[in-house]
């Protein structure tokens, strides 16, 4: 009888230091993987049971911020603006997650006990939050929208000298308020909504998709002329409207089949596509991918907000067997793609004598008690010219505004250089069809101080006139930007 109940002893002293040990494991070890596992909808409950920090424009405006309402969590995140920053701020979703600012920075944004400062406080369960201040302006922000109007298109604003978004806006955008709504109904029917179209409005067309970048693209192919071959600067093309393409009998015309040709200036200046197909055949291959390289294509721009997509510039060897593609990419054509974030930053390039600043959003943290806790210290991403080069190509840009395809985006007293793009999407066919075209414009001023540097993109869409240019439509959101920034008008 005595060794049974010693067997049994011994049983139940194993089981409850198993389960002691399992306990543990759960409680402690565990703890903190389970506590954030997905499906755990009481941390779900948890979360969003509490307040939220703000989220500011970097003149003062709140434009995410958290209430007290009467449903299951007491509290309701509210985007004052509506869509006018969803780009900007993105959601706080109980289905779908976080996006954009809230996502990036929710560690902050999230609430947390407060720390005991007294005695009663011991006793309480007082939470604190984080604040993020942005660097948009919500001036130029406000600019972007109403510039663009009913069209649909995407702005970016930088400050090239800092990396600062100054402007980061896209139509149609979204509201995020239905995304953050308690109803589970409301969430589901906004989100279905938002995914639908042409362009979803939950695609930020400013940052993650990309576009033909038609001829803007000329700014890269100009710094590689003095980057490379400086010789091609000074080498005079013929006027021509049409140029024969090697390896084919295929030909390529320039805009409307109009003649130009000349030096790299004047090139530039009316935008000449046949000149920079002969100019992009010099350099070779090898020498435009290098500086379409050294510009940030083909990598992803270290945005501090997920879902920036990375520019493409064909590869050296992708030109080896198919130099007529070589022709339409060192006009912005043919495989070349590019978000207008990354035309920004190839404005800023240029405008911050050859240096690309990492471009960001946040500009700081400040905890409950407005102290500053965490501030963007600006540093670079790419070296993409030399400052002679850059100094250069800036010289050319202004030529694009005094009397060239940007002349209609000139302010009183101030020098502007710039560059129009018209993306012909349907090249295949040596055809351009009514409204079919991508609609740029990169802009930066004053030339030689720069405070902003702009893109703009108009893509295709119905209702634009018959082939549109970048100087129609962009042109105007351009000048606009420009105006806002520096005070003239």
């Amino acid at each position: 009888m005595q060794k049974r109940i010693f067997t049994l002893a011994v049983f139940f002293l194993i089981a409850f230091s198993l389960l002691f040990l399992q306990l543990n494991n759960l409680q402690v070890l565990q703890a903190q993987k389970l506590s954030n596992a997905n499906g755990n909808n009481n941390q779900i409950t948890k979360e969003f049971s509490l307040p939220r920090g703000a989220i500011l424009t970097a003149d003062g405006k709140v434009i995410a911020d958290t209430v007290s309402a009467k449903n299951v969590y007491h509290y309701q995140r509210e985007y004052p603006y509506g869509s006018l920053y969803g780009d900007v701020t993105g959601f706080d979703s109980i289905i779908y997650g976080r996006s954009g600012l809230e996502a990036s920075y929710n560690s902050y944004l999230q609430g947390s006990l407060a720390p005991p400062n007294s005695i009663s406080s011991l006793f309480s369960t007082k939470y604190q939050t984080d604040s993020v201040v942005t660097t948009i302006n919500s001036t130029l922000q406000e600019t972007a929208a109403k510039a663009l109007g009913s069209l649909y298109g995407a702005v970016v604003a930088i400050d090239p000298k800092t990396g600062s978004i100054l402007a980061l806006y896209s139509a149609p955008s979204f509201d995020p308020n239905p995304l953050s709504s308690p109803s589970g109904s409301v969430e589901t029917a906004a989100w279905k909504l938002y995914n639908l179209g042409t362009y979803p409005p939950l695609l930020d067309l400013a940052t993650s998709r990309s576009f033909p970048p038609g001829s803007t693209f000329k700014i890269v192919t100009s710094s590689a002329v003095y980057d490379h071959d400086p010789a091609i600067a000074t080498q005079s093309f013929p006027v021509e409207s049409v140029t024969k393409l090697p390896q084919t009998t295929l030909t390529l015309h320039n805009y409307a089949y109009e003649a130009c040709g000349g030096t790299l200036p004047v090139l530039l200046q009316v935008s000449c596509d046949t000149g920079f197909a002969n100019i992009g055949l010099e350099l070779g291959a090898s020498n435009l991918a290098q500086e379409a390289a050294a510009f940030g294509f083909n990598a992803v721009p270290p945005l501090d907000v997920p879902g920036a997509a990375a520019s493409y510039f064909p590869p050296a060897s992708f030109f080896s067997q198919n130099l007529p593609q070589l022709a339409y990419s060192a006009i912005g054509q043919g495989n070349d793609s590019a978000t207008p974030l990354q035309m920004a930053l190839v404005a800023s390039a240029i405008a911050n004598h050859g240096v690309i600043e990492t471009p960001h959003l946040m500009s700081e943290i400040v905890n409950y008690q407005n102290q500053v806790i965490r501030r963007y210290q600006p540093h670079p991403w790419k070296i993409a010219t030399s400052a002679q080069t850059a100094a250069k190509v800036t010289s050319l840009m202004e030529g694009v505004v005094n009397g060239g395809t940007a002349q209609g985006i000139a302010l009183p007293g101030v020098k502007i250089a710039a560059k129009t793009g018209t993306a012909q999407t349907n090249l295949s066919s040596g055809s351009t069809a009514t409204g079919r075209d991508d609609n740029w414009m990169v802009a930066f001023a004053p030339a030689q101080n720069p405070q902003i540097a702009v893109a703009v993109v108009v893509p295709q869409q119905p209702g634009l006139s018959p082939n549109p240019t970048g100087a129609q439509y962009a042109g105007p959101v351009v000048k606009a930007m420009l105006a806002a920034a520096l005070g003239v008008g």
